[in-house]
């Protein structure tokens, strides 16, 4: 029997806890697009939406394990119980309410300054976002699991207190991480936390290129680099 795959719905633009997980892993949807997950081996498509042929489900073949799996239309699925409120919410905005500040288990990091003077031109080596490209971060495991931050500058910072993106993680510090998009060309540094930042599970110790679907992790919280064409 075929078993079923995780999707996510995106309403608005904006990212939306799972419909219907029928499984351990998250996976993430984006646009007119889902991500669907083998539930053999894990690898992740992108599947267009029009295919369900308005359908409640479809059964599909991994083209990297040949299981066949089941995935489910999120158009036929039902609204989620709003039993976690924190998972319903977007991430419009980052915080609903006053919150208690968190224990101040980590030391603040100081952001490094990024060398100058490369290039040739004026503009050379600038950071910049790239033409037509949307760039979002979706928060797939820990405290804040569901929410998106999109990137509208070309440089932001990821950590627990007075970041661009801030996260609710104990194990993070207040500045812990950095992106920085150079047109095509994105980069994610460690600001010298103290826990430190892991890609595919391993402390980066200089700046790591990330491309469409990338992970990383902070203290407990998995984010995903997500880029789209401008709709």
């Amino acid at each position: 029997m075929a078993a079923a795959a995780n999707v996510e719905r995106n309403i608005g633009g904006f990212y939306t806890a799972p419909l219907a997980v029928l499984s351990s892993s998250q996976s993430v949807f984006e646009a007119d697009f889902v991500i669907i997950e083998c539930t053999n081996c894990h690898a992740r498509y992108q599947y267009d939406e029009d295919r369900f042929e308005r359908k409640a489900s479809k059964k599909i073949k991994c083209a990297k394990c040949s299981t066949i799996f089941e995935i489910h239309n999120p158009a036929f699925a039902d609204k989620p119980v709003a039993a976690n409120v924190a998972s319903d919410a977007t991430y419009t905005r980052r915080d609903v309410g006053p919150k208690p500040p968190p224990q101040d288990t980590t030391e603040q990091s100081s952001i490094p300054k990024r060398e100058e003077g490369h290039g040739t031109g004026p503009h050379a080596n600038q950071p910049q976002l790239p033409a037509g490209k949307r760039l979002s971060l979706a928060v797939i495991n820990g405290t804040d699991a569901g929410n998106v931050y999109r990137i509208e500058k070309p440089r932001i910072t990821v950590g627990r207190s007075g970041a661009d993106l801030t996260i609710n993680d104990t194990e993070a510090s207040r500045q812990h991480a950095a992106i920085e998009v150079h047109d095509a060309v994105i980069r994610l540094e460690d600001l010298k936390s103290t826990n430190g930042t892991l890609v595919d599970g391993e402390k980066i110790t200089g700046p790591v290129e990330l491309t469409n679907q990338s992970e990383f992790q902070i203290g407990g919280t998995t984010i995903m680099l997500i880029v789209t064409d401008e709709g």
